[in-house]
C-alpha cells in the first residue's frame, strides 16, 4: 500500500479525478479543526461533482444527495481524523473502482476498514454517483448516532 499522493501522478482521466477527490477530502478534514470551517469549505470537492444529480450510497445503504452529504461531512469532519492508503484503482467506461485502506478516529474510537468505492461519472466527467462498500468491525452504538435522521 502507498499514500495516494505518491501514486496520483501515475493516473489520468477519471481515475485521476477520483484520486484528487480523495486528497481533497483529506485536506478538508484536516482543516476542519481550524476556525472558519463550514459547509462552504467543501466547495473544492464540489468542483468535481455533478451536484444537482449527485447521489451517494454509504456504508449502511443510506442514500444522500449532495446537500445531505455535505451536511453529514460538515458534522463529522471537525471531530474526525481520516487518512487512507492506496491499494488499487480500475477505470471502465464511466465507472472508477477505488480500493483503499481507510483509517479514522472520532474521539476515542478508531478503526481501520478496507473500502471499495465505485464512482460513476456524468457525460461532463463529473462524479454523479458513489457506492461505498466496506469491510469493517461493527462500530460501537454511540458511533452510529451521527447517522440519526439519515438511516
Amino acid at each position: 500500500m502507498q499514500d495516494v499522493d505518491k501514486v496520483i501522478n501515475d493516473y489520468s482521466g477519471r481515475s485521476r479525478i477520483v484520486l484528487d477527490y480523495s486528497l481533497i477530502v483529506k485536506d478538508i478534514v484536516d482543516s476542519a479543526k481550524k476556525p472558519g470551517f463550514s459547509a462552504r469549505s467543501w466547495e473544492p470537492l464540489a468542483a468535481l461533482v455533478e451536484t444537482s444529480s449527485f447521489q451517494r450510497v454509504g456504508n449502511f445503504k443510506e442514500v444522500m444527495s449532495w446537500d445531505e452529504y455535505i451536511g453529514f461531512l460538515t458534522q463529522w469532519a471537525p471531530t474526525a481524523q481520516w487518512e487512507c492508503s492506496f491499494k488499487r484503482i480500475t477505470e471502465h467506461g464511466n465507472l472508477v473502482f477505488l480500493e483503499l485502506e481507510e483509517r479514522s478516529r472520532v474521539g476515542e474510537y478508531s478503526n481501520v476498514v478496507n473500502s471499495v468505492s465505485v464512482y460513476e461519472f456524468s457525460k461532463a466527467d463529473k462524479i454523479e454517483h458513489i457506492d461505498v462498500y466496506l469491510q469493517m468491525e461493527l462500530p460501537p452504538p454511540e458511533m452510529l448516532q451521527s447517522y440519526e435522521g439519515v438511516l
